[in-house]
């Protein structure tokens, strides 16, 4: 198959609130991820390695640090033959609401993915953590003669009930659908898979369609692919599962982002970041090399630009420009750095305004936490994850699935204890 004849089409996901606050300032797809990437690095990045030409992007809510990263980043040089563009919500005569689902979202667009001319169309989602050879995907696709294709990945009858779960027959043809299955009644018959722990098939979220196809199944009504588009191609179309069996999580909430980050920081990390093959791309920096001076460190992911005083860090994720000052504690925290480095005269400013510098303060114990961008954490603040911790809100933190956010751009005073 010629990529040629492809469009990638990114979907960049909705309000995210089950990411809340690290979607406050930020669309889901630019959260930062592994301490120097964004979460829109993976699918761009799978794109690349395959060779795709036309990618677009879909956006809609808190897009604007989405948008300028995916313009530094991935700006296509005038001798390339393909491009790089943002598909925006916008009102037209035809379509005045914002999208309304992941299917809307294309059937608004459907102007723009003409114009593309690609005879098939690559659906992705904007905020998974997987890497993918699409050109086999797409392959499958073809030789099997289908309509519309689906990644799908085997799962066990206890993360059945939180995706959408189909049935293979021995051709690899979906034959069955059901949404997020609650009762084991509601999975009995739709083992696909010959394997006791992982005997379902959980859609990925990925299709591949005919451009023809799509068009002709968005005529119909039906906001999103998973719950109305792709049940009903079921009964007209042919519809192909393609079984990924390699590593991929859907980071959809605070917990999910927390482990998986920290997962990047064990020895034996299940996503490789260091493929020479494949690599993930990302916005140059052309930050400076890190500094340790003192301290001790145990299991610890790092980006550029870091210095550490004199500190114990373990089992953590550090990322770009990250202060850590002398005498501090950090264990089990995604601690996702700064945007920028502050001069000696905003310092002595801050310093005259009692505000601490962007980083984090001597003598701070910081356990089980993430700390987003540009926040200043003061002298001796104490933060831990305690068992049962309720969610709740307040002006400089958050509280989510047991673990405290410190958000962007926050300020913890000195000696504040959480």
């Amino acid at each position: 198959m010629r990529m040629k004849d492809v469009l990638g089409l990114i979907l960049g996901g909705g309000a995210g609130t089950r990411l809340y606050p690290l979607t406050r300032d930020r669309a889901k797809p630019a959260v930062p991820l592994a301490g120097k990437y964004r979460l829109i690095d993976i699918p761009m990045s799978n794109c690349f390695n395959a060779g795709i030409e036309k990618i677009a992007i879909m956006t809609q809510f808190n897009s604007v640090s989405l948008h300028r990263h995916i313009y530094t980043t991935y700006a296509r040089d005038v001798f390339a033959q393909g491009w790089v563009q943002i598909l925006a919500a916008e009102q037209t005569p035809e379509h005045t609401e914002w999208y309304q689902g992941t299917a809307d979202a294309v059937r608004k667009q459907l102007v723009e993915i003409r114009e593309a001319g690609a005879k098939y169309v690559l659906i992705l989602a904007g905020d998974h953590l997987y890497r993918m050879d699409y050109r086999r995907f797409l392959q499958f696709h073809e030789d099997s003669e289908a309509d519309v294709t689906i990644a799908v990945q085997p799962v066990g009858r206890e993360a059945a009930s939180s995706l959408g779960i189909l049935k293979l027959n021995p051709d690899y043809q979906i034959t069955e659908f059901i949404e997020k299955p609650k009762t084991d009644a509601q999975l009995d018959g739709f083992e696909s898979w010959e394997d006791a722990e992982k005997p379902y098939m959980a859609s990925m979220g990925i299709y591949v369609f005919q451009t023809k196809v799509l068009e002709e199944l968005l005529s119909a009504r039906g906001d999103d692919f998973g719950k109305d588009i792709i049940p009903a191609a079921m009964k007209t179309h042919r519809v192909m599962g393609y079984i990924f069996n390699g590593y991929w999580e859907d980071i959809g909430t605070i917990r999910r982002f927390y482990e998986v980050n920290l997962q990047m920081a064990s020895p034996n990390s299940p996503f490789d970041f260091y493929s020479p093959d494949h690599p993930i791309y990302t916005h140059p920096r052309f930050l400076p090399g890190c500094e340790v001076h003192g301290g001790h460190m145990h299991n610890v992911l790092m980006a550029e630009g870091v210095r550490i005083y004199d500190a114990t860090v373990r089992y953590s994720v550090v990322g770009l420009r990250s202060l850590v000052n002398r005498g501090v504690t950090l264990h089990r925290t995604v601690l996702m750095g700064a945007d920028y480095y502050e001069t000696e005269a905003e310092r002595k400013e801050n310093r005259r305004l009692g505000r601490p510098d962007v980083g984090i303060g001597p003598g701070c114990v910081i356990e089980g936490a993430i700390i987003d961008k540009n926040a200043r954490i003061g002298r001796r603040v104490v933060i831990r994850m305690t068992p049962n911790r309720p969610d709740e809100e307040h002006d400089n933190w958050v509280a989510r699935d047991g673990i405290v956010i410190v958000p962007k751009n926050a300020i913890i005073p000195d000696s504040t204890v959480i």
